[in-house]
């Protein structure tokens, strides 16, 4: 036992006299031939005048940015059920500057029809994580003021959920102060099945008829006007895009989006009544009238509650920060106003903006359509065979294309999107924990 004890000793004198050995000092030529990251690191910045990306001039002449930031890639799953920041003070009473219900940051799962246990399971990546102080006259000691902080990453990959639920009723954002760009966003709308009669339009359909008259073609289009229609447009889809939209500003509750789009192929049918006069004679015309549209274009406006923004794919830099005056950090977009304020730099993808439910055709969108249908029906003369028997005596009219490239103003409000669906960042199917 004592010869195994005299080994170990010798044997580990010998090692760490070996290791003291290895150890040694170098000249700065040698130092410079080696590689090496520091875990923490620190960085000024002056700041200067600048413009940001709204246009706005900021002054920053004064003021020095000090980062500490860690050099490293940090993992993270949290669920945090109420966040207020900011409520009364400086920018008023009444409301917060942030102010979100429900909020969970979790990696994204491979499958897209993931589970939330699977949610649950992945974590999001922060890389090199950070937090930035802002000081006024940083090179006085007698003056020097800390004017805001930033906590921030230089990349946050992940899933952010706000909320509860992909409803019809707004849940997760109360109000956002803050920067956000979204992405540019295609969609898919389905109408919904209605009528357009006069009531709704309170416009006459106008258009005119030609045939024949005992064999011989009448050269003179038969003209009529009604304002006793009613004919059921069917239900059809819509395809849309919305561009990259920047989404700025303090205390916000909704958001306007702006797009184009088209309408396809739009089937009608029903009743419509008018007078036309035929040899000196005002006969009344009482038809079943078959066609569609085509050709519609939309100019798109939604204006949504943010209550109904529910998941941001997150692959960019992301802060947090609060601040005594407005100040443009380093790197970001736009400057941050007084108050508490998030900011995601590059583009948040929103998914598909399909609409859950089917959208409704308005009043006042059918109304932008009637001069687009009387245009094609009264310079398309539509041949309605024989006059008397075909016309006048005959019960079906089928106008077939209207082509109608009518630009329409398609006004929306706070639509459900599909896109914005996500499970839970909670084993077992919690709701939320």
């Amino acid at each position: 036992m004592k010869k195994k004890l005299i080994r170990g000793l010798i044997f580990s004198t010998f090692a760490m006299s070996s290791l003291s050995h290895a150890m040694m000092a170098l000249d700065d030529e040698s130092l410079s031939k080696v590689d090496g990251q520091a875990l923490l690191s620190m960085e000024y910045t002056q700041g200067y005048n600048s413009v940001d990306e709204s246009g706005q001039a900021v002054d920053q002449s004064k003021v020095g940015f000090y980062k500490l930031g860690l050099e490293a890639e940090m993992e993270l799953n949290a669920n945090i059920k109420k966040l207020q920041l900011g409520c009364g003070g400086a920018n008023g009473s009444g409301a917060c500057d942030i102010d979100i219900d429900h909020i969970s940051l979790s990696g994204l799962p491979a499958n897209s029809n993931y589970t939330s246990d699977e949610r649950a399971a992945t974590s999001a990546l922060l890389t090199n994580p950070f937090i930035e102080i802002a000081i006024k006259d940083p090179k006085s000691a007698a003056t020097r003021e800390v004017m805001g902080f930033r906590l921030s990453a230089e990349k946050i990959s992940g899933l952010m959920t706000l909320g509860t639920e992909n409803s019809n009723t707004p849940n997760g954002i109360n109000t956002f102060s803050g920067y956000m760009k979204t992405k540019a966003s295609a969609g898919v709308a389905t109408t919904a099945e209605r009528v357009m009669d006069y009531a709704s339009t309170q416009q006459y359909i106008e258009g005119a008829v030609k045939g024949t008259l005992f064999g011989a073609e009448v050269d003179l289009p038969l003209h009529y006007k009604s304002d006793n229609y009613s004919f059921n447009l069917k239900s059809t889809t819509a395809p849309f895009t919305i561009p990259a939209t920047v989404v700025s500003g303090n205390r916000m509750t909704d958001v306007q989006l702006k797009g184009t789009g088209t309408v396809d192929r739009l089937d009608f049918s029903g009743p419509l009544e008018a007078q036309i006069s035929l040899l000196g004679l005002n006969i009344n015309l009482n038809k079943d009238v078959t066609g569609y549209l085509t050709g519609l274009k939309t100019d798109i406006t939604v204006n949504q509650s943010l209550g109904l923004i529910h998941a941001l794919y997150l692959n960019n830099p992301a802060s947090l920060s609060l601040q005594a005056q407005k100040i443009l950090w380093p790197g970001a977009a736009v400057a941050a106003e007084r108050g508490w304020w998030l900011a995601m730099e590059d583009e948040v993808d929103l998914g598909s903006i399909t609409p859950s439910d089917k959208v409704a055709i308005t009043d006042e969108v059918l109304k932008q359509t009637i001069a687009g249908i009387n245009h094609d029906l009264s310079t398309n003369v539509r041949n309605c065979g024989d006059l008397l028997f075909g016309c006048v005596a005959g019960s079906s009219l089928d106008v077939k294309e209207i082509k109608n490239p009518s630009l329409i103003d398609f006004p929306l409000t706070n639509l459900k999107l599909s896109g914005q669906e996500f499970r839970s960042n909670c084993f077992g199917g919690l709701k939320f924990c």
